[in-house]
């Protein structure tokens, strides 16, 4: 278990720089349809390229910044039982179950399945049709390469909870049950 926990905080830390990165492209984007609109306004000047830089950046944000929101445990739930009838451990058991039957095999299955889409467009170096378009492939291929990283964070977020229900310390665990709606 020592060694998987410790795969699991190269893991974490992987997630954790794109998750910076995914920050920096957020204002990257901003930045870039600030500059977009006063060239567009002030001197009628304007470029596709720029409003697909900020396509690109806005997909990078998503792809790479939602396993690092899964490891912060960010996501949105709905469950009803997770908050408020479930304790601790079940919880836990539920984030098991939850990893093992549905977020891993999904995340697995859409990052082998975008991979194609990817190496289609990167063999054929796919340009958008837009006058003045970028090139395809480099938002393409964040795509498998967002979801493989979810399922890393996935295994690793399995690892830590399995860890837990052994009785182990476990750093960098962050569950739930911080939030509790009824305070």
């Amino acid at each position: 278990m020592r060694l998987l926990l410790g795969l699991s905080r190269g893991v974490d830390a992987l997630n954790e720089r794109c998750g910076r990165l995914a920050e920096w492209c957020i204002l990257a984007a901003c930045a870039i349809a600030a500059a977009n609109a006063m060239l567009r306004y002030g001197v009628n000047f304007s470029h596709n390229g720029w409003l697909e830089v900020q396509w690109y950046l806005f997909a990078a944000v998503v792809m790479l910044g939602a396993a690092h929101t899964l490891r912060l445990n960010g996501h949105v739930r709905v469950d009803v039982f997770y908050s408020s009838i479930l304790n601790e451990r079940g919880r836990v058991w539920l984030d098991v179950f939850g990893l093992l039957l549905f977020m891993l095999p999904a995340m697995a299955l859409l990052a082998w399945m975008c991979w194609p889409f990817f190496l289609e467009s990167l063999v054929r170096h796919e340009v958008s049709p837009a006058p003045g378009g970028l090139l395809r492939w480099p938002v393409k291929l964040l795509m498998p390469a967002g979801f493989a990283l979810i399922a890393l964070q996935g295994l690793s977020e399995l690892v830590k909870r399995i860890a837990w229900l052994r009785g182990e310390a476990v750093p960098n665990l962050t569950l739930a049950s911080t939030y509790r709606p009824d305070q």
